[in-house]
């Protein structure tokens, strides 16, 4: 048997492989676009079976289709959105802007099943009835986001704020030196430190939230230009309630197509949300390099759990390989960022045309975010170690903590006590005890660290 088979589209006749479930206008893309070798992601090709399945549903209950169509169909783009064609998705990432490739690729696939089936199932006029794929593609974008979001970001980031708290907790009552602009601050406790972390965290989510109330606003329905041309009035709701009652979140039809197809703001604002995320991260994961430096020549104020050799020649080096591979993450999550601000701008007049840019991107830094969430919380954040001796040294000759004097001894005399406790290299309670004129125990409570944590004034 020959290995390719000859099948036609508006264009003329084409060889496409014996074995593929795709036809002419695919393989057209795959000889069209041998560019990056860059799919489009599983959740994309999910949100595509799924809204192929939701159109066929609807416009069954339109009268559309005919209900052994629509049953096929629908059979068909569920094992889609189920992943047991992935391999039947091949065209590249860098394609045509609208992503008709790729929507002709799905119409393809589950024609060609359909009919396996016995249906009698054309790709353009049953499959992708009522639908354009500027339509199709960018409401694919905008399911596959909310539901990665949905079911693999957030709960990633739930998680590790429910770590963070948990250590937070743990570490209520360990002071430790503050640092501003890397030098010695008044203290802190751990506790407070990693409260910040959290919040960090908590806002995190609250902004990714609030942009998947957009997110869930589909422009399908819009068709070719935002005026519904050759959909049924009711197609684009209809198509709405079908995804809600397939994934259990709640989609519902834009209000405008014409700014779901024409642009791309929404994926824009979550992707900003995400940038954010990856900043408070790289924060994060920049204060535990710092933090776990050394272990003797840095800050050594932790050590993080030991998870692989460090360096092929240096025996007995570890490396804080978490933080560093969530800093990579975040770097890329921001460089995606850029790529989808400028995919934004690219909507000319009726039509955005980088969507497959945008839906790559955006996805890319969805699953890699969730990804090293989990991992930060539960191979840094979950096990590391407080070297005490190291903190209580650090402390004690911290000659910042002479602030906690202002309200007795003045300023002046409180900066010169701290240049003199710098230069001699001595605990600042000592020094103290020569230049203030107060008593051991007053300057006890004065200086205790744990008691600065709590601000206010510390006088006698």
């Amino acid at each position: 048997m020959a290995d390719y088979r000859i099948e036609h589209d508006s264009m003329g006749e084409l060889k496409v492989p014996s074995a593929a479930l795709y036809g002419a206008q695919t393989q057209r893309a795959i000889d069209n676009f041998p560019i990056s070798g860059l799919a489009l992601p599983r959740e994309f090709i999910r949100a595509m079976g799924l809204i192929k399945a939701a159109a066929a549903a609807a416009n069954l209950a339109l009268g559309h289709l005919k209900k052994g169509q629509a049953a096929a169909i629908r059979k068909a783009a569920l094992a889609v959105a189920e992943g047991r064609y992935d391999p039947q998705f091949p065209i590249d990432v860098f394609q045509t802007g609208s992503g008709t490739s790729t929507n002709m690729n799905a119409n393809e696939v589950i024609a060609h099943l359909a009919a396996q089936a016995g249906a009698k199932v054309h790709p353009n006029d049953h499959v992708n009835y009522g639908q354009s794929s500027n339509d199709v593609i960018p409401t694919a974008i905008h399911v596959s986001a909310t539901l990665a979001t949905s079911e693999r970001l957030l709960p990633a980031l739930r998680h590790l704020k429910k770590m963070i708290d948990k250590r937070s907790r743990e570490l209520k009552n360990v002071p430790k030196t503050g640092r501003t602009h890397l030098m010695d601050a008044m203290p802190v406790t751990f506790g407070q430190e990693l409260s910040g972390w959290s919040a960090q965290i908590g806002s995190a989510i609250d902004r990714i939230e609030d942009a998947l109330k957009r997110m869930r606003r589909l422009p399908q329905g819009g068709t070719a230009v935002g005026t519904g041309i050759n959909a049924d009035p009711k197609f684009g709701a209809a198509v709405a309630r079908e995804l809600k009652a397939l994934t259990g979140v709640r989609f519902e039809s834009a209000d405008n197509f014409f700014e779901g197809m024409a642009a791309q703001d929404a994926a824009v604002e979550l992707s900003g949300t995400l940038k954010t995320l990856a900043v408070a991260l790289m924060k994060i994961a920049n204060d535990l390099r710092w933090m776990n430096s050394g272990p003797l020549a840095g800050l050594g104020e932790i050590e993080l759990p030991a998870l692989q050799p460090g360096s092929s020649i240096m025996p007995g080096k570890v490396n804080p390989v978490i933080p560093e591979a969530t800093a990579m993450v975040a770097a890329q999550v921001i460089g995606n960022d850029a790529a989808i601000t400028i995919g934004g701008q690219s909507g000319n007049f009726q039509l955005n045309v980088m969507l497959p840019l945008i839906a790559y991107n955006l996805l890319q830094s969805i699953e890699i975010l969730g990804n090293v969430s989990r991992l930060l919380a539960d191979k840094a954040i979950a096990g590391f170690k407080v070297n005490r001796e190291r903190v209580n040294q650090a402390l004690a000759m911290n000659p910042i903590l002479v602030t906690a004097l202002n309200p007795v001894i003045g300023y002046e005399k409180g900066a010169a006590t701290a240049k003199q406790a710098y230069k001699e290299r001595r605990p600042i309670m000592d020094v103290a005890l020569e230049t203030t004129g107060l008593s051991k125990e007053e300057l006890k409570k004065l200086l205790d660290p744990t008691t600065l944590t709590r601000g206010g004034i510390h006088s006698e």
